[in-house]
């Protein structure tokens, strides 16, 4: 391989492709509704689709661990269940993020920049401007790398809040 191609190393294994697609999926429904989508919703949904979900199954789903899910019927349901195209989650060596998805994920980073303003605005009133330019570079720089890493992030779901569809 040449320099710069990348290697197989720096590709995920296909579960924790499924897993950071599954987190992607719930941080959107979460940050769309103000709270976690709950393994009891996803259950109770999936059911209503003619699918069973058991806890160790969904939880070993989102953490990439164990044996990949290829299962059609169960991936598919989950997609439905999200609302996204169905090759989402059955066509993991695509990087192409369903338009839901991609523009929550814009909102949240949006969100993120203007509250970090917010408060920076307060706090560093008093701060010299050299200082302020200082910040402000490392936060353009940073906040890039930064706001990438977090679309990665495989937070886990508690219990809580009203059931409501995702």
């Amino acid at each position: 391989m040449s320099a710069g191609s990348g290697n197989l190393q720096d590709q995920p294994s296909p579960q924790l492709a499924l897993s950071r697609r599954l987190n992607l999926l719930l941080d959107a429904a979460a940050e769309k509704r103000g709270y976690d989508v709950t393994f009891r919703e996803v259950q109770d949904r999936l059911a209503e689709r003619g699918v069973s979900m058991s806890r160790a199954r969904w939880f070993y789903m989102k953490d990439g661990t164990r044996a990949l899910v290829t299962d059609r019927k169960v991936l598919t349901a989950i997609c439905e269940l999200f609302d996204v195209d169905s090759s989402y989650l059955l066509d993991l060596g695509s990087d192409v993020l369903p338009r839901s998805i991609e523009a929550r994920l814009e909102f949240v980073k949006a969100l993120r920049v203007s509250r970090v303003q917010a408060f920076a605005a307060r706090t560093l009133a008093d701060v010299a401007p050299e200082t302020l330019d200082a910040i402000t570079d490392f936060l353009k720089h940073g906040m890039t790398a930064t706001a990438d890493g977090a679309s990665e992030s495989a937070q886990s779901n508690t219990e809580g809040g009203p059931p409501e569809g995702p």
